[in-house]
């Protein structure tokens, strides 16, 4: 397989001459599956396990693990080393109080796509878009299914315009995989060597846009359920090259969505509040009682809305308490720093009162 059809690059190629010299061949990981990973190689495709070594580097984090899109040394039919990712979508690994998941590694589009109703739910898009954000790459949202709006017209409108609420900044758009709306504005986004990663719920019509993209069916394809919520049909994250020369990631549909790292994804997500904040009087300013605080001044005259507030600050918690847990001791340090400053501040009030 010519790996340039799979983004190989020169940059990619300087990255792995010292792996080259040794005797290395380059590979891109397919698929992962329960006996191992699918790697695609210019001599053709292997399932193959990462080497002990590999695994005893990388440590409990299965974030140093080969991920779907990585790129990989292989030796012996065994993957040796994972290139350094240029993106990587990542998550907290569901049901753990800790780790890093990687969803998906060198893509340049994360394709976000929801159903018409409950899926288009706004906190779920705004922390879908902080993932995005986080991972390096270009969003995109898009209404999946939006054939099953009674109304194309007005119906669409109102959802794309809810949609656009929340997604300050990025581009959004219909799909319909059943009249074709849409598809061939993610296809232009994909030209040869370009990598799109899928993410959304079950039964938002992924797996039909990966179809549609490569002019057949190679994923199976499920409908919504009657209570509103998708039926898993992509069981396994997969990398597909579509008849356009472009790849997409397909992956399951995302239940858990726990932040891991996205400080910067974050910010860009709530662009809207972060220029709001920048018009804050204090550059620490918490936007709770700060006086000169430009958000609660936003909040009160009815340009921020509360929810989205809220939204905003129940994902700062969380990323705190996820810095916590990758770096217990510099966490320790904060907290120490705040008490002693809680104390000064305490002693300077205690004295002006004597006075």
């Amino acid at each position: 397989m010519d790996l340039e059809l799979l983004g190989w690059d020169g940059a990619f190629a300087g990255q792995f001459a010292p792996w080259a010299d040794s005797g290395h061949r380059p590979g891109r990981v397919l698929a992962a599956h329960r006996g191992g990973d699918l790697v695609a190689t210019g001599d053709g495709e292997l399932l193959t396990q990462a080497t002990g070594r590999l695994r005893h580097l990388a440590g409990p984090s299965v974030a140093g693990l080969p991920a779907v899109g990585d790129w990989v040394a292989l030796q012996g039919g065994r993957i040796h080393a994972v290139l350094p990712r240029r993106t990587a979508v990542t998550r907290r690994v569901p049901g753990s109080n800790a780790g890093e998941q990687v969803l998906a590694a060198n893509i340049d589009l994360v394709v976000i796509v929801v159903a018409p109703g409950r899926d288009a739910n706004p906190r779920r898009v705004e922390r879908l878009l902080a993932l995005a954000w986080e991972s390096g790459a270009e969003p995109v949202v898009v209404l999946g299914r939006a054939d099953l709006c009674p109304d194309w017209g007005t119906d669409v409108a109102t959802e794309l315009a809810g949609l656009a609420t929340v997604a300050p900044g990025v581009r959004v758009l219909a799909l319909s995989c059943y009249t074709g709306q849409g598809v061939d504005e993610i296809a232009a986004m994909l030209t040869p060597g370009r990598t799109a990663v899928l993410l959304g719920s079950s039964g938002v019509g992924k797996s039909t846009l990966v179809n549609r993209l490569a002019g057949r069916d190679l994923l199976a394809t499920g409908e919504i359920r009657d209570d509103g919520k998708g039926r898993h049909t992509t069981t396994t994250r997969q990398l597909v090259l579509l008849a356009g020369g472009g790849m997409v990631i397909d992956t399951p549909g995302l239940r858990e969505l726990g932040l891991w790292t996205g400080a910067a994804g974050t910010a860009a997500a709530f662009d809207d509040l972060s220029e709001l904040a920048a018009g804050c009087r204090f550059g620490d300013c918490r936007h709770h009682t700060e006086p000169g605080c430009a958000v609660r001044q936003a909040l009160e005259d009815g340009r921020l809305a509360a929810d989205r507030f809220a939204a905003w600050e129940k994902l700062q918690q969380e990323l705190a308490w996820a810095e916590e847990r990758a770096d217990p001791l510099a966490a320790a340090s904060r907290r120490r720093q705040t008490r002693a400053l809680n104390r000064s501040v305490r002693a300077h009030y205690l004295h002006r009162g004597r006075d």
